[in-house]
């Protein structure tokens, strides 16, 4: 082989060494990265209720690492499987306000702050719109027949409905007064709520329904 050729099936030689490690990587990738059912399968797999001392500890931190590395939009469908209901039932108050705390999305803040800043009108737009977008997907989902437990609960089942007198709350006091004056229970039952209006604000939509001249009525 001339010297030409020797450097010319190097150089493919090379390349193909380099595709393979990128093919490898993104595959690897793939399989380590955390989706809706890789939660889904780790609720089955693992029974809080049977656990204690710090086999329950070390299930509940794993939990929250799992949650965390979701996205907004992932949370939702995670949570409309009935398997993270029995498992957030199982949780002490205690196990639950830590769990709330340590899994907070990024710009939740900032998030109260914007919402705090809007008038009473559009807070109970927004969040009227929110509840109806939950709604939604909870039965689109159950209309699927996805995300369905082992034992065949419906999927708009593994998800609080929130009563009115609670989205009147969140209107007139606001998210932070809310947030931090309500009981362990209820910040749990309103985590769905509270994360799809972060979702809005990542999504600018938030703010533009902030922006928007509110329509006066005719004479």
């Amino acid at each position: 082989m001339t010297p030409k050729r020797k450097a010319l099936f190097a150089a493919v030689l090379a390349l193909a060494a380099a595709w393979l490690v990128a093919f490898s990587g993104r595959a690897i990738s793939r399989a380590l990265r955390v989706t809706p059912e890789t939660v889904q399968a780790f609720l089955q797999a693992t029974d809080l209720s049977k656990l204690t001392g710090e086999a329950r500890a070390n299930a509940l931190k794993r939990l929250a690492a799992l949650w965390n590395s979701l996205t907004l939009e992932e949370r939702r469908t995670a949570r409309m499987n009935p398997a993270w209901r029995r498992w957030f039932s199982a949780m002490t108050d205690e196990e639950k306000a830590v769990f709330l705390e340590s899994t907070l999305p990024s710009g939740f803040n900032e998030m109260m702050n914007a919402f705090e800043k809007m008038p009473p009108e559009r807070r109970r737009k927004a969040v009227e719109d929110t509840v109806r977008r939950l709604r939604e997907a909870r039965e689109q989902a159950a209309a699927g027949g996805g995300t369905e437990g082992e034992s065949g609960d419906a999927p708009e089942a593994s998800m609080p409905q929130i009563p009115k007198a609670v989205q009147e709350r969140v209107v007139q006091s606001g998210l932070k007064t809310f947030y931090d004056n309500g009981s362990t229970q209820l910040k749990s039952e309103m985590a769905p709520l509270l994360e799809e209006l972060q979702r809005n604000m990542e999504s600018g939509r938030l703010f533009r329904e902030n922006r928007r001249p509110m329509m006066r009525p005719g004479p």
